[in-house]
């Protein structure tokens, strides 16, 4: 018998689990840990809460989830319950599915002053995070920054666009249904430090913005190329060029405007009363694929700021971790012996939620490879020896049913739950102890 530890219970977790099914059937047993009592991690606490439909691929990892042979251990933390060396003992093969739940640094002045937030942040405030839940974020004033040019970005702009009819069917927390039913935003500018061809924004996702109730999206046409240039990119890069030209011909007719800002690098935060009043951004124009400087520079007002630049993992005490690359340092998956590492913690924060499916199973080939016939290690028999004698509360797969349920019965109307985001109410809602 194989016993194969992964931890986090995401996408990458979850199709790693489903890869180790696969490759041995009843010869494995699989223990995901997550430090909440709730699986399913950028699905739940990421992904946009209006976009229910890719929120769904949850049910394929229920599936998983529900096997015999597979267990979900929540409410445990790496290194303050179990460290990773203890579970190396324990499991013939330890993968760590952490993602990248930091934001990376905007390196400016300023980024520490109110209202300023990063996307992890902010996404997990209004998406439930418990982290996140007393974030206060302030939509009094009449304009935002959103700074960066991916999914990110825009799925910040058009939360902070939506009127509360427009979030029937989402499950976007309560405290922030509430908050921003009341805000007062007229701007949400777009900065970024490239131009149009260098968005790494889909076309689906940019379509959105133009169904808007009471936003408009806004480009100047004078930092869009000449269309024959458009014909040397991807489709998919094309349709969204496409996009933004369709934008530069909408008339802004509605309460809010959305407006790109390309060629537009952030350069400090402004300051007034210790409370961002503005961005200052310095003009670029770029030398083959490099924004560079241009000396000019121009005030964004901004009375909220939010940084979509990309995210990275945490590092963890005594796993090799490559700062530079935000994530951890590996050979195709592999860190050390026994230790593997898949989907973002792997690779960095690239690629949709799929491509951490073919990950997960190159990942699981490579464990495979290593541990051959080996299975001498206790497994979940030892850590539940463990996890008795510290007294830990460990919630499971069939507890989340119970916290799903409540949440469920818990909605507002039109809503398909409302998160609790406060963990011991997650523990409480599951009826009793876990067995």
């Amino acid at each position: 018998m194989r016993h194969i530890a992964i931890v986090g219970s995401g996408p990458a977790g979850y199709y790693t689990a489903e890869a180790a099914a696969k490759t041995w059937g009843d010869e494995v047993r699989i223990d995901i840990f997550d430090r909440l009592p709730v699986p399913f991690g950028l699905i739940r606490t990421g992904v946009a809460p209006d976009h229910q439909s890719i929120k769904a691929v949850s049910r394929r990892y229920e599936k998983t989830a529900l096997a015999d042979n597979v267990r979900f251990i929540g409410n445990i933390t790496i290194g303050r319950d179990i460290e990773i060396a203890e579970l190396q003992s324990l499991y013939d093969a330890l993968i760590l599915a952490t993602g990248a739940p930091a934001d990376r640094t905007l390196p400016i002045e300023g980024t520490h002053l109110s209202n300023v937030f990063g996307s992890a942040a902010f996404v997990g405030w209004y998406n439930g995070h418990p982290a996140f839940a007393e974030l206060e974020p302030d939509l009094a004033g009449k304009n935002a920054v959103v700074i960066g040019v991916g999914n990110v970005a825009l799925d910040v702009a058009r939360i902070l666009s939506k009127t509360s009819a427009e979030f029937a069917g989402s499950d976007i927390v309560g405290h922030a249904f509430d908050r921003l039913a009341v805000s007062n935003l007229e701007r949400i500018t777009i900065l970024g430090r490239r131009g149009p061809h260098e968005i790494q924004m889909t076309p689906k996702e940019l379509g959105e913005l133009l169904h808007l109730e009471r936003a408009t999206p806004q480009v100047d046409s004078s930092d869009l190329p000449p269309p024959s240039e458009d014909e040397t990119l991807e489709p998919g890069q094309r349709k969204s060029v496409a996009l933004l030209r369709e934008f530069a011909e909408t008339v802004a007719d509605k309460p809010i405007s959305i407006h790109f800002d390309f060629f537009a690098n952030p350069v400090r935060l402004v300051e007034t009363n210790g409370a961002v009043s503005g961005v200052e951004v310095e003009e670029t124009r770029l030398e083959g694929e490099r924004a560079v400087g241009t000396g000019r520079t121009y005030i964004v007002p901004a009375d909220i700021v939010v940084t979509c630049i990309g995210y990275r993992s945490m590092p963890i005490p005594g796993v090799p971790f490559d700062e530079q690359a935000g994530r951890f340092t590996n050979e195709n998956g592999r860190i050390t012996d026994g230790l593997y590492c898949v989907g973002w913690a792997k690779r960095g924060p690239t690629g949709t939620i799929g491509t951490n499916r073919p990950d997960g199973y190159g990942v699981m080939e490579r464990v495979a490879t290593d541990i051959g016939n080996s299975g001498d290690k206790p497994g979940r028999a030892g850590f539940d020896v463990l996890a008795k004698e510290r007294g830990l509360d460990i919630v499971t797969f069939r507890d989340w049913q119970e916290i799903e349920k409540a949440e469920a019965a818990a909605a507002r109307e039109g809503a398909p739950r409302e998160k609790f985001v406060d963990i011991e109410q997650m523990i409480a809602a599951r009826g009793g102890p876990s067995a």
